[in-house]
């Protein structure tokens, strides 16, 4: 009777659960079309951690490795990307002279005015200018580079990061991490030559790339190949060593006060914890004879 009555009460609840009865052969098929239909996460891949001089409490940037950055930059991005934010004089925390920053910024040419005539002029840019933009404007970049107008690199270092999950950020505190965006530059810059996936589709006009943030593919073709900027310190010409170098520079555009940040920090942590033992010690010399 017992066996009668658990059978029952078995066929009710698959009954009322809906539960199919299938073998694994029959859900594998339908598992995988299921992954495939999947709404994708971006970016596909996770950027690739780098190490930076510049990382850690006591970081600093290499001198020589923002030069280099800065060569990339002006013979390879300038000619889409912007760096309006970022004034010619600064450059001398490069580790360039005074002299050397105000032929370099004669190199370019800034709309200035209106003259007495009430015209604008173009004129050689001085330090105190700031990078120009190689479009007149954002609708001129956009029908430059398939309608996507290409975002400014003055604090790109700082603005992108991809968001690492629990329990990584939980660590992240601990080692203060703070080298997201340039190991997402890098990874970027690093990743058109990986293989795409069959069951991933792009559009035409854009190219595969697993670390971009918002898709699968981007409007941006690769923008540097091995040995297309000339070294002069020997550093290897090679896409890995292009892409670490202007990833590094673009993190000092975004935060230039780095070193100086981090001096004041571990300054004061010293000062909090003389503090902390000092109000201690005073605590108990003056508590020290009272009744509790």
């Amino acid at each position: 009777m017992k066996k009668l009555v658990a059978g029952i009460l078995s066929l009710a609840l698959v009954a009322g659960l809906g539960v199919s009865f299938a073998t694994a052969e029959d859900a594998a098929p339908a598992a995988g079309a299921e992954a495939e239909h999947a709404t994708p996460h971006y970016p596909l891949r996770h950027p690739k951690e780098q190490e930076w001089s510049f990382a850690g409490p006591f970081g600093k940037y290499d001198k020589g490795q923002l030069q280099r950055g800065l060569k990339v930059y002006t013979e390879v991005c300038s000619a889409c990307h912007s760096m309006h934010l970022v004034s010619f004089r600064t450059l001398e925390g490069l580790g360039y002279s005074e002299a050397q920053v105000k032929a370099f910024a004669a190199n370019y040419e800034v709309q200035d005015g209106p003259n007495s005539d009430g015209e604008m002029y173009t004129r050689k840019a001085l330090p105190s200018d700031h990078f120009p933009s190689p479009f007149p404007n954002d609708e001129a970049a956009a029908a430059a580079n398939n309608g996507a107008a290409p975002p400014d690199m003055s604090l790109l270092a700082k603005a992108r990061g991809i968001t690492r999950g629990f329990p990584q950020f939980i660590f992240d505190i601990f080692t203060q991490y703070q080298e997201g965006g340039p190991d997402y530059i890098y990874s970027l810059l690093t990743g058109y030559d990986e293989e795409q996936p069959a069951n991933i589709e792009v559009a035409e006009g854009t190219h595969y790339n697993p670390y971009f943030a918002n898709a699968a593919a981007l409007a941006m073709a690769k923008p540097i190949s091995d040995d297309q900027v000339t070294y002069d310190d020997g550093s290897p010409q090679t896409v890995d060593q292009y892409a670490h170098d202007v990833a590094a520079f673009l993190m000092w555009a975004a935060e230039p006060h780095l070193e100086e940040r981090k001096r004041t920090g571990f300054m004061v942590m010293v000062f909090l914890v003389i503090f902390t033992g000092l109000i201690y010690l005073t605590k108990k010399s003056v508590y020290a004879n009272k009744e509790h």
